[in-house]
């Protein structure tokens, strides 16, 4: 046992200065040491440059991923000071790249909003770099400087492994044209600190850079990799900013056009300000706050809300997010009520109903915004939820009440929109209470044709999903009445990708699907509820039967897609031909196959063998023409069937393909379907 130390004092206190602390405590400004800091710090350096394109000085950005893994990023703005800065008798350059809480963004004068907020964004990236170089053409020359882990110096050679010395000052390494100026980063992540598995991923660089240039509009931004045998190269520019993102995030069909609001409002906070002489001091300013939102209502009830302070995303939110979500409710809530979609007698609708199916960019603009924390996930500004609240409003209730031409029936349809959502989460809820499985005490207010099991498992019970009543004769037999219910339905259900809400709700076999299930629909649907471990849909092996899949995927997709995520829906996969083998003295054989192509190899590999088959082979044209024996050795049996489990790994994807193949749109189906109908067999449509 270790011996307990008495002697506690000032000596065994250590205090870590400047550059010091980030590489003892990285993750205090990274958040991480993996490939979600080391983007981090990419972006540190991206925003100084983006901070230029606010500003109006900058037209193009450019990051180049290198094979030896560093990354560069180039800009066409201003250019870091390179001058002497008074007081601590570095250039400006060197004092952004090596002083925590240095920059241009204090004193008021440089930039009215701006991403890299703190000062220390440059200056921890060096600090965590075993080489960086940066370069700046100002006044006609290329003034150059060189860090490694945040000491100034120079390298003799290429490279993080070159021989170095330390060595302060900048020096000029070339001329260039006058009217030329802009900033060039290059560094190298330190090994010493990040995993040795650490990389920047193109797809995610990608999709910043994109997400980036929709909020500036102005700017270029070209991401340029070069790491692999074939470079990749791609440049975003978007003009129409923030109404263009919200058509790229949305998914399904529009219900309203993009609505945008902005609008200012103004502040005042007690802040500590640099005066012209160096000196700091207390001081009440005036601050504006710019609001620009961009929202759609669509047909479905997923949401999507992007928030961003100056171009910085806060995934987490903030008081700008939560000012728009109080205001919005508000405003939906006094519409319905004067336009009298909601009756007297109905609840208000909550915030849920509002966001449902609405694709929403939130963007604020602010100087010197307070963050909780420097990894700026979430907006602290107190004001700021007043003010989006207020704009909304103004604007949102402006719009309703004189929509733009062409745009009135968009505004009644939002409303409409709204009031659905809150009824089908009242008649989920109520659903779910009364979709609980009864005892034989109880009464039933489950539909009248579900055969139930009698297990009240969720691991071992299975909801049979049946084609017909007469399938639903046979597979009554066949079943295992323990473990297996069974549902029938008539034919092709609604396609619910071009229908609404209501219909959907009004059609008797999808409500019945919903409420058999019993977890309820859409942004209420409840996994934890569901009444059966798995799904199975059963029909028929053949053109129509793969349409009925379709169309029961299609319901499960749009109003219970965490079913498809948690791997709980099956197809089932019945025969399609009977070959009965006979032979001398022996018992007949009975082989059944699923497709035409593997009937007819069996068929050809048996009497190439010296079998004999009967002629003819059954064909079952549907589920109906088996009898239960036969229905259950092939379809029902888990010791013999088999099942294909139907998911949903890229839900953005799914959601594309449905909405083209089930959707409303007939032009963008057919040519999907002319396209692709030289490369696909009959025998393969449902595979």
């Amino acid at each position: 046992m270790a011996a307990k130390s008495e002697d506690y004092t000032a000596r065994n206190l250590s205090v870590l200065e400047g550059l010091d602390a980030v590489r003892k405590r990285p993750g205090m400004y990274i958040g991480s040491t993996d490939s979600r800091g080391l983007m981090h710090c990419l972006w540190e350096i991206i925003d100084n440059s983006v901070d230029e394109a606010l500003a109006g000085h900058c037209t193009q950005i450019t990051i180049i991923l290198r094979p030896d893994g560093s990354v560069e990023v180039q800009d066409n703005g201003r250019g870091i000071p390179i001058d002497t800065e008074r007081k601590s008798r570095l250039s400006g350059l060197e004092l952004v790249m090596t002083k925590l809480h240095a920059g241009g963004k204090f004193g008021g004068g440089s930039y009215a909003a701006s991403g890299g907020l703190h000062g220390v964004g440059a200056s921890v990236v060096n600090a965590l770099s075993v080489r960086l170089n940066a370069e700046v053409d100002r006044g006609g020359k290329t003034h150059a400087v060189s860090f490694r882990r945040g000491v100034t110096g120079i390298f003799d050679g290429d490279g993080p492994d070159a021989e170095f010395s330390k060595k302060s000052g900048l020096h000029i390494v070339g001329t260039v044209p006058r009217t030329r100026t802009g900033t060039r980063v290059r560094w190298w992540p330190d090994p010493q600190v990040f995993t040795s598995d650490t990389e920047i991923s193109y797809d995610k660089l990608v999709a910043r850079a994109k997400q980036t240039a929709f909020l500036v509009p102005t700017v270029t931004i070209t991401v340029n990799d070069v790491r692999g045998e074939e470079p990749r190269e791609e440049s975003f520019r978007f003009s129409g900013g923030i109404t263009e993102f919200v058509d790229t995030l949305s998914s399904g069909e529009p219900v309203t056009g993009v609505v945008r609001i902005t609008g200012v409002g103004h502040f005042h906070e007690t802040v500590p300000v640099l005066d012209a002489k160096g000196h700091m001091h207390s001081q009440e300013v005036e601050r504006e706050l710019g609001v620009d939102i961009a929202l759609r209502w669509n047909n479905n009830y997923d949401t999507t809300i992007k928030s961003f302070v100056n171009v910085i995303a806060t995934p987490s939110g903030g008081t700008h997010v939560a000012g728009f979500d109080r205001s919005i409710t508000k405003v939906l809530n006094e519409q319905l009520r004067a336009g009298k979609i909601l009756k007297a007698s109905e609840d208000n609708v909550i915030k849920d109903d509002v966001l449902e199916g609405m694709t929403a960019v939130i963007t604020v603009r602010v100087p010197e915004p307070q963050f909780e924390g420097q990894t700026k996930e979430v907006l602290g500004t107190p004001a700021a939820s007043r003010i989006v609240a207020s704009v909304v409003s103004k604007q949102l209730t402006a719009w309703f009440a004189t929509p733009p031409r062409g745009q009135k029936a968009y505004a009644r349809a939002a409303l409409d929109k709204v009031a659905n959502a809150s009824r089908v989460r009242l008649a989920a809820r109520q659903q779910r209470d009364v979709a609980r499985r009864k005892t034989a005490l109880e009464s039933s207010a489950l539909p009248a044709k579900l055969v139930d099991c009698r297990s009240g498992s969720n691991e071992t019970s299975e909801l049979f999903i049946v084609e017909g009543d007469s399938a639903l004769g046979t597979a009554k037999l066949a079943r295992n009445s323990a473990t297996q219910a069974l549902l029938p339905i008539r034919g092709k259900i609604l396609n619910v990708q071009k229908a609404g809400v209501a219909d959907m709700l009004k059609n008797a076999e999808c409500a019945a699907i919903i409420q058999v299930i019993g977890a309820g629909s859409g942004r209420t649907f409840d996994l934890e509820a569901v009444r059966y471990g798995k799904i199975i849909l059963m029909a028929d092996a053949d053109v129509d039967g793969a349409h009925i899949r379709c169309l029961l995927l299609t319901l499960v997709h749009r109003y219970m897609r965490p079913l498809l995520e948690a791997g709980r829906v099956f197809a089932a996969v019945p025969p399609l031909h009977r070959i009965e083998v006979t032979g001398r003295g022996s018992k007949p054989e009975v082989i059944y196959t699923y497709s035409d192509e593997e009937m007819h190899q069996t068929v050809s590999r048996l009497r190439e063998e010296g079998r004999n088959v009967k002629d003819p082979v059954q064909r079952f044209k549907g589920l109906g023409e088996m009898d239960s024996k036969q229905l259950r050795e092939t379809t029902m049996d888990p010791r013999a069937r088999l099942l294909r489990r139907v998911t949903a790994s890229d839900v953005d994807a799914a959601t594309a393909v449905f909405d083209l193949l089930m959707g409303s749109e007939v032009a963008p189906r057919k040519d999907f379907i002319i396209a692709g109908a030289a490369e696909l067999d009959r025998e393969r449509i449902d595979v």
